[in-house]
């Protein structure tokens, strides 16, 4: 039975994975290293019985019987097998007394029961052998006793099942403590996303000094977090701008109408009243379009239908909308567009933010002046600049025109959205806006785009 706890569950899981993990290898490298063992002691067998066959075949016929002697004398752990035998498989001398049967179609070395003739007690023993041919038809056969090959092979066969009894019991303990820490640590994920689902934007995930991969992916869920909060914060920023922007506009509306309402006497003062009324709430309209355009670029989503575009063109289409509305308020509008090499960007926007520059330059420049619109390559870059002869914007006020409904000035009309709406289509372009340091003059630098 699994424990109730999901925590304790999800330790037992990956602590069990993971000492499974750890005990699979250390019997694979168990395995590994007795297969190698084994190897090594077959191929040491292999190359001392080649040697053997090699040596007698360079020895004299006349000499071999007590060069076999001398080696069976040296031989003091009776580990060894040497034999000599004629053409009829007669034995000449040796230590055992007759030949073994070779298998068909095998390699020369194999492994047979011998009978011993040299090792008391003993009858029968087996041994890994080969045989031979000598020059002068005489065979050789040389061998070993496997008796004590295979005692070294089970102690240390032993022993590496001793060595992995305690590796097994480290597996376990590791396994469990690293799934316990594992679990800890997503367990504080859950604790975390709780609050946050609970309306506490500001909790976020502990990441250590020394951070892992786990802490990486905590710093990455904080950044996810802190843009959420950004995003909440700008939503209700968004609502109380609304709220606050509106109050006054609805109560002034509802005001005049209800005077209107008991005032009016005919049809034509009811119509007037009508009227103004609709300019108010066109007014309104007007205001929550300009959030809702502001809001949808602060999405970032048109990026992907962007395009090559030409700033110069743009700009002088800018110019042509405007100078009707320049020459109606006395102003003089010069447009000094030279060819710039193109941008990536979206060219409906790019308009709607510099008619939008002029259309301030125009409202805010001084009467009878002269606005001024020019585009240059700068480097890699094109700048497209809009300048009045006006005194510009206060340096301590230019971070405040580009937020939500802040008015520099109340002696024009306006409800303080057209810089906020620049400032959200430069920044969806990944453009730069800069204000003059001296004058009224406000600068939008598009990097060229790359060929």
């Amino acid at each position: 039975m699994f424990p109730a706890d999901p925590r304790a569950r999800a330790t037992l899981r990956w602590g069990g994975a993971i000492a499974a993990l750890m005990i699979v290898q250390s019997l694979v490298a168990a395995a590994i290293f007795w297969a190698l063992l084994n190897a090594s002691h077959a191929r040491d067998l292999e190359q001392s019985m080649a040697s053997d066959c090699r040596f007698f075949a360079l020895t004299p016929i006349g000499e071999r019987t007590e060069e076999l002697r001398e080696m069976l004398t040296r031989d003091i752990h009776r580990e060894r097998f040497l034999a000599l035998f004629d053409a009829s498989g007669r034995l000449i001398d040796g230590n055992i007394a007759d030949r073994p049967v070779a298998p068909a179609g095998g390699s020369r070395a194999f492994t047979t029961t011998l009978t011993p003739t040299e090792l008391p007690g003993k009858q029968r023993d087996v041994a890994r052998v080969t045989l031979c041919p000598l020059p002068g038809g005489q065979q050789l056969l040389t061998g070993f006793d496997l008796d004590d090959a295979e005692e070294a092979l089970r102690i240390a066969e032993h022993a590496l099942l001793i060595g992995l009894l305690p590796g097994f019991a480290l597996a376990i303990g590791f396994g469990l403590i690293a799934g316990r820490r594992a679990a800890r640590q997503v367990d504080a994920v859950r604790q975390v996303t709780e609050r946050v689902v609970a309306g506490n934007l500001a909790e976020r995930l502990p990441i250590s000094h020394r951070p892992d991969s786990f802490d990486l992916l905590s710093s990455h869920i904080n950044t996810m977090l802190d843009r959420l909060q950004s995003l909440v914060a700008d939503v209700r920023a968004v609502g109380d701008d609304i709220a606050h922007q509106l109050r006054t506009p609805l109560t002034r509306l509802r005001a005049r109408i209800e005077r209107g309402m008991r005032e009016a006497d005919d049809a034509r003062e009811f119509q007037a009243v009508a009227d103004a009324a609709l300019v108010e709430i066109d007014q309104l309209l007007g205001i929550v379009a300009a959030l809702l355009r502001i809001r949808e670029l602060e999405d970032h989503e048109r990026r992907s239908r962007f395009a090559p575009v030409d700033l110069a063109q743009v700009a002088a289409d800018a110019c042509d909308l405007y100078r009707p509305t320049a020459e109606d308020r006395g102003v003089r509008l010069h447009c000094a567009i030279t060819p710039v090499t193109m941008v990536e960007g979206d060219a409906s926007l790019l308009i709607e933010a510099i008619a939008n520059l002029l259309d301030n330059a125009i409202k805010f420049g001084p009467k009878g002046g002269c606005v001024t619109v020019t585009t240059r390559q700068s480097g890699d870059g094109v700048i497209v600049t809009v300048a009045d002869e006006g005194a510009g914007i206060p340096p301590g006020e230019r971070d405040l025109v580009m937020q939500r409904f802040y008015r520099g000035r109340r002696d024009c009309h306006g409800v303080g959205l057209g810089l906020s709406l620049v400032r959200a289509i430069v920044d969806m372009h990944r453009f730069t806006l800069r204000f003059a340091d001296h004058g009224s003059a406000v600068s939008l630098i598009a990097p060229a785009m790359l060929t």
